[in-house]
């Protein structure tokens, strides 16, 4: 079975803990697209890992992890994130698997990509990884591949100064090299667990262009990622919050309001540790956002959601979502293109009774409060889709799955 993760909202919303806790039952995970750019922490036996290359399965001896043809790497970054799980005990030693088709990271990628953006009127507020340019020269047809460190005609189009930083990973990098084609097509009946990054509001054609990442984040992308076609997949799970975050400019319908709710910003983006794992930014913060969460399930053909941080509003008197949005002229209940329409729109909220219970503890879905399983069939309700995993805590164990998203 081929199961696909990706992010429902603008990234963040705990895809990494989701895809450690599906990766148990996983003999493969595919990571099909993004670079190091992208950030998420796991706690695997009371350790806590900071993952930003390598897919999450990683932690589990016996998972094969491969970085797909979608990627763009860094080859400082990733050995450095290997070295550092070494270290820390896991001996991913021939487990983790390149894509011979995956682009390089040079080094000088990193300076252009900040000018690139301080030279934009307004800047998209990129890290600074050098992933945009990496992706724009893949585009131009000017990138680096992995297979191409061991063609020596394409080596000389490079500078001497890349061509040494090449040399001296090749040889590590040779000993993890794979087609990934035939690698999949070898798999056979394997569970494989196909894991995106960032989310489908970032993703370069479905999301709040300009204000994107430079790969695809969506569904489809699994499929040239990983080498297979799309009759091929046969489940896919989006990840959501209870609330809605995003890093970086570009617009964000459903954000606080800092003056008249800057205390509840505060709040959820504390109680919800909503801060950058790759950069340390505060996230922005706001309302959960029916409206690009539908527009999420259509878009990817999502066969069920995985719900996380539910248990940041514990506290809450009320819980509040977006259900529509307001311009001067209407009201519209869909997600427009127009970066700058989206981002004059005002939120149209619906309010919800919180339930004033911790939810840490509760294993079982019957056992949540009245109040929280409303709110979750509403949210069913609106996007068309069931939930099927609830998660109220980081560990692996504060998971209540409802139906295994390994099902079909």
């Amino acid at each position: 079975m081929k199961l696909v993760v990706v992010g429902a909202q603008w990234g963040d919303e705990g895809k990494g803990k989701i895809v450690d806790f599906l990766a148990a039952d996983a003999n493969i995970v595919v990571r099909f697209s993004g670079g190091a750019n992208a950030g998420h922490t796991i706690v695997h036996g009371g350790t806590e890992y900071k993952l930003h290359l390598v897919p999450s399965g990683v932690v589990y001896p016996g998972t094969t992890v491969v970085l797909g043809s979608g990627m763009v790497i860094d080859p400082v970054a990733l050995f450095e994130e290997l070295d550092g799980l070494a270290q820390a005990g896991v001996h991913w030693q021939d487990r983790v698997l390149i894509s011979d088709r995956a682009h390089l990271v040079l080094p000088a990628y990193r300076q252009q990509d900040v000018e690139i953006d301080r030279s934009r009127p307004v800047p998209i507020g990129t890290t600074g990884r050098g992933i945009g340019v990496a992706y724009a020269e893949k585009a131009l047809r000017d990138g680096i591949r992995v297979a191409d460190l061991f063609d020596d005609e394409m080596l000389r189009r490079h500078t001497a100064e890349d061509r040494e930083f090449l040399e001296t990973h090749r040889d590590r990098i040779a000993s993890m090299q794979i087609d990934i084609a035939s690698f999949m097509a070898h798999a056979g009946n394997q569970a494989v667990l196909l894991e995106g990054a960032q989310g489908t509001l970032l993703d370069l054609d479905l999301g709040t262009y300009p204000f994107v990442s430079s790969g695809s984040s969506a569904a489809a992308g699994a499929c040239v990622g990983a080498g297979i076609g799309p009759l091929s997949l046969d489940h896919v799970l989006g990840v959501f919050k209870a609330y809605s975050t995003r890093v970086g400019n570009g617009p964000f319908p459903s954000e606080f309001d800092h003056d008249s709710e800057g205390e509840l910003e505060r709040f959820v983006r504390d109680q919800g540790r909503e801060y950058g794992v790759t950069t340390g930014r505060p996230r922005r913060v706001g309302y959960l956002d029916l409206v690009a969460l539908r527009y999420a399930v259509q878009t990817n053909g999502i066969s069920s959601l995985a719900l996380t941080h539910l248990d940041v509003y514990d506290q809450m008197d009320e819980v509040r979502a977006c259900v529509a949005y307001e311009t001067d002229d209407e009201t519209v209940e869909y997600m427009p293109s127009s970066a700058a329409t989206l981002a004059k729109v005002r939120p149209v909220t619906r309010r919800f009774p919180g339930w004033k219970e911790d939810l840490s503890e509760t294993t079982d879905f019957a056992d949540l409060p009245e109040n929280a399983r409303a709110y979750i069939g509403f949210i069913e309700g609106f996007v068309g889709v069931p939930v099927s995993v609830v998660s109220v805590g980081y560990e692996r164990r504060q998971t209540i799955v409802r139906t295994s998203p390994w099902t079909a």
